[in-house]
C-alpha cells in the first residue's frame, strides 16, 4: 500500500466478550479521532467472543466508515488478538489499547504530539490502578520487576500494551515470527526511542476483567519463556512438589535429630532423595518447556484464522 492510501492513524483493540463496554469504547474514540487532523481508521477483533461483542461490531460499522470489524474463528487469546489486528491495520501511526476503557483513548493527542516530536513509541506508565485488588496490584507490580532482571531487554515498568507506534516500529514487530507474543517486551525489544506518558488508570466501565488468577500465571510464563505448555508445566509443578516433600523431610529429620526421636539416617536420607527428585523435575519440566517451544514454532501453523472482516474504508458519514 502507497503512503498516499494509508490513513494517517490507526486504533486497534482486541475484545472478548465486551458487549456491555464496546458502544461507550467506539462512542469516546471516534470523538477523540474527530478532534484530530487527518484521516483514521478503528480497528476492533473480536477474539471469539460468547456475547453480543460482533452484533455490536457489525451495526458500529454500517454507521460509521472508519471502523473495521474483524471476527476470529475461535479464541486465540488477547496477544494473538492484538496481532491479528496490527495485522490488518493501515495506518501510519497505530495506538494499541483495550476496549474496556481502562486506558483513556483522550490520552491519544499527547502521545501524537511526543511522536511529532520524534519518538518511535509511546508507552503508557500506570501511576495509580484504580478498582483493581491489592492482590493483583502487587502481583502485577511484582510481574515487571522479576522479568526486568530475568531479560536483557529493558521493559518499562508498569506499563501495559497501551501504546502509539511508529508505522516503521509495526513493520518491525509484525517481522517477528514469535507463535506465544509478549508484544509489549517486543516493542521494547526493537528500540528505538520509546518516551512514557504517565498517567493514571481507570476502573473497567463495564463487565468484568479477561485475566482470572489462572491467565495472569499463563501470561507470565509467556512472557518468561515466550511459551506456555501446560503438559510439559506440570513437570515443572510436580517437581516443586516433590521439593516441598523433601524439604519437609529435611526439617523432620533436624527435629528428630535433635528430640533423638527418630531412625538414625532415615530421615535425612528420604529428604536427600525428595529434594534431588524434586529439583530434577523442576529443570526437565524448565527445559521440556523450552523444547516444547521449539517444537511448536517448527509447525509453522498461522497465529490466528480470520472468519470475517466488516466495514472500512473511509471517513465517517458515507465519505470514501
Amino acid at each position: 500500500m502507497t503512503d498516499a492510501a494509508r490513513p494517517a492513524l490507526s486504533v486497534v483493540a482486541p475484545c472478548f466478550d465486551e458487549e456491555g463496554v464496546l458502544p461507550e469504547f467506539l462512542a469516546r474514540v471516534a470523538t477523540v479521532l474527530d478532534g484530530l487532523a487527518g484521516s483514521s481508521e478503528i480497528v476492533v477483533v473480536d477474539d471469539g467472543s460468547r456475547d453480543g461483542t460482533w452484533r455490536v461490531m457489525t451495526e458500529a460499522a454500517a454507521r460509521d466508515r472508519r471502523i473495521v470489524a474483524v471476527r476470529l474463528m475461535r479464541n486465540h487469546g488477547h496477544q494473538l488478538a492484538l496481532t491479528a489486528g496490527l495485522s490488518i491495520c493501515r495506518g501510519e501511526r497505530v495506538l494499541i489499547i483495550d476496549a474496556d476503557l481502562q486506558d483513556p483513548p483522550e490520552l491519544l493527542p499527547e502521545m501524537m504530539a511526543l511522536m511529532d516530536a520524534g519518538a518511535d513509541v509511546v508507552y503508557g506508565q500506570r501511576r495509580v490502578r484504580a478498582g483493581e485488588s491489592l492482590f493483583k496490584r502487587s502481583t502485577a507490580a511484582a510481574f515487571y520487576r522479576v522479568i526486568g532482571r530475568m531479560t536483557e531487554v529493558d521493559i518499562p515498568l508498569d506499563a501495559g500494551d497501551f501504546r502509539l507506534l511508529s508505522r516503521r516500529v509495526l513493520d518491525m514487530l509484525l517481522a517477528m515470527p514469535e507463535r506465544h507474543r509478549f508484544i509489549r517486551g517486543m516493542v521494547a525489544w526493537i528500540g528505538g526511542r520509546q518516551v512514557p506518558i504517565a498517567y493514571d488508570r481507570a476502573p473497567r466501565a463495564a463487565g468484568e476483567s479477561k485475566y482470572p488468577l489462572s491467565k495472569m500465571i499463563r501470561f507470565a510464563a509467556d512472557a518468561i519463556t515466550a511459551f506456555s505448555v501446560v503438559p510439559l508445566m506440570l513437570s515443572m509443578t510436580i517437581g516443586w512438589m516433590m521439593a516441598a516433600v523433601g524439604f519437609a523431610f529435611f526439617v523432620y529429620s533436624i527435629v528428630g535429630w535433635l528430640t533423638h526421636s527418630t531412625l538414625p539416617g532415615w530421615a535425612s536420607l528420604m529428604a536427600a532423595i525428595g529434594l534431588l527428585g524434586g529439583m530434577q523435575f523442576l529443570m526437565l519440566g524448565v527445559i521440556g518447556a523450552y523444547l516444547g517451544r521449539l517444537y511448536d514454532q517448527s509447525k509453522g501453523r498461522p497465529l490466528f484464522l480470520i472468519r470475517d472482516i466488516v466495514g472500512g474504508g473511509g471517513s465517517p458519514g458515507g465519505a470514501p
